[in-house]
């Protein structure tokens, strides 16, 4: 069982910079491959950027490349996205989720995920 929680969100103008955090728990989380998603209203979940648990191997949706990284500190048991150059498009809850497996892309191979916290983008 992992539990994982997001934090970090906030209000921030365009073109600003904000750092999300997801901290799990459990003492596994080094085999656990990591992703963050994102949903706004009246959309689907989207995906946002993910990392692998072997080879920590990046992976990011085209909508956010060159602007958001994901990193891992599995000494900290916490997966970060430093989202920069931020778009009022942006807005939406950013999840964390964990995978078992080593595909991050897809939301169906997670197996568990968190509550979520809100981004709003302000123009």
């Amino acid at each position: 069982q992992v539990q994982l929680v997001e934090s970090g969100g906030g209000l921030v103008q365009a073109g600003g910079s904000l750092r999300l955090s997801c901290a799990a728990s459990g003492r596994t989380f080094s085999r656990y491959s990591m992703g963050w998603f994102r949903q706004a209203p009246g959309k689907e979940r989207e995906f946002v950027a993910g990392i692998n648990w072997s080879d920590h191997g990046t992976y990011y949706g085209d909508s956010v490349k060159g602007r958001f990284t994901i990193s891992r500190d599995n000494a900290k048991n916490t997966v970060y996205l430093q989202m920069n150059s931020l778009k009022p498009e942006d807005t939406a809850v950013y999840y964390c989720a964990a995978s078992s497996g080593l595909g991050v892309v897809t939301s169906r191979l997670y197996n568990y995920w968190g509550q979520g916290t809100q981004v709003t983008v302000s123009s």
